[in-house]
């Protein structure tokens, strides 16, 4: 099929672009820079140019393909007030692209995290959060989903915090990021919170699955990594980076720190079960010994 990704530049949209030309399908990736138009057009896909404010360009792009996946953030944790016009943007773009779309049976493949439920791994069946600095992401996935009413067969890949390859991405690559800006390789309490984890190019093969046959209206998880203790995460990125590894106040997280205090383990057994998805990619740990001292 013809699949119009936005995002498909960064980690995971590298991957999946990959990932769908490898099984035959055809790409169209948005591309806001000249940079983002060659690194695509280099892996094998075609380019629309625009970014997510472009509204009409998505709804063009969704309208022209037979499926579409909606990778696309700005990533800007850098203040709460960045964060919300992320969010935003975000949803506004997820709304044109379903709409363009009501009535097709085609699909639509978004993304979001998963949840974090009190004392026990979360599940594909547990809610999305709709509250914290990220919850309008939830929402707007939530609406996404409904559109399954509409003639949209709309499914959500739900991301664990840490998506990683050759030791970069996610949450573990933003503390690797702060750990070199400050010497330490910190985390917020007792470093026992648990977060999961999954290989982009596994993340790939769900995202793959979900637009070839996941039902309309359904959330996927994409954990290789049930969870991995914080510390022990920053533990292999110290060793690698030379740096000590310690309790550090949340407040040096800015707004992410809540989340990352947070023990999160998520289970991805109903996906696997039900589509087949199996990881083979290196864990979070074993990955992290590839930082660059």
């Amino acid at each position: 099929m013809r699949v119009f990704i936005t995002g498909g530049t960064g980690l995971i949209g590298s991957a999946v672009v990959a990932e769908l030309l490898a099984a035959g399908h055809a790409v169209t990736a948005l591309a806001r820079s000249d940079a983002s138009a060659e690194k695509a057009t280099a892996a094998g896909a075609d380019v629309v140019r625009g970014g997510l404010t472009d509204l009409d360009v998505l709804r063009t792009g969704a309208e022209q393909a037979d499926g579409v996946v909606h990778l696309a953030f700005s990533n800007d944790f850098s203040s709460p007030e960045a964060l919300a016009r992320a969010v935003a943007e975000e949803g506004a773009a997820l709304a044109a692209l379903g709409d363009a779309l009501v009535g097709s049976d085609r699909p639509l493949v978004t993304v979001s995290g998963t949840p974090w439920v009190a004392g026990r791994a979360s599940t594909e069946e547990d809610p999305l959060p709709t509250d914290g600095p990220v919850g309008g992401r939830s929402v707007s996935v939530q609406r996404a989903l409904g559109l399954a009413s509409r003639g949209v067969r709309s499914s959500a890949i739900r991301l664990p915090r840490t998506v990683h390859n050759e030791g970069d991405g996610g949450f573990a690559g933003l503390v690797t990021q702060i750990a070199r800006r400050t010497g330490v390789a910190g985390y917020p309490g007792d470093g026992t919170q648990r977060w999961p984890a999954v290989h982009a190019l596994d993340a790939a093969v769900l995202f793959r699955l979900a637009l070839e046959k996941a039902p309309a209206g359904t959330a996927w998880h994409a954990v290789a990594d049930e969870g991995d203790a914080v510390g022990d995460i920053t533990a292999v990125i110290g060793r690698r980076l030379g740096i000590p590894s310690e309790s550090v106040p949340e407040e040096n997280f800015g707004p992410l720190g809540p989340i990352f205090a947070t023990d999160q383990p998520s289970s991805s057994a109903h996906t696997r079960a039900a589509l087949g998805w199996q990881p083979t990619h290196p864990g979070l740990l074993e990955d992290l010994e590839k930082i660059e001292p």
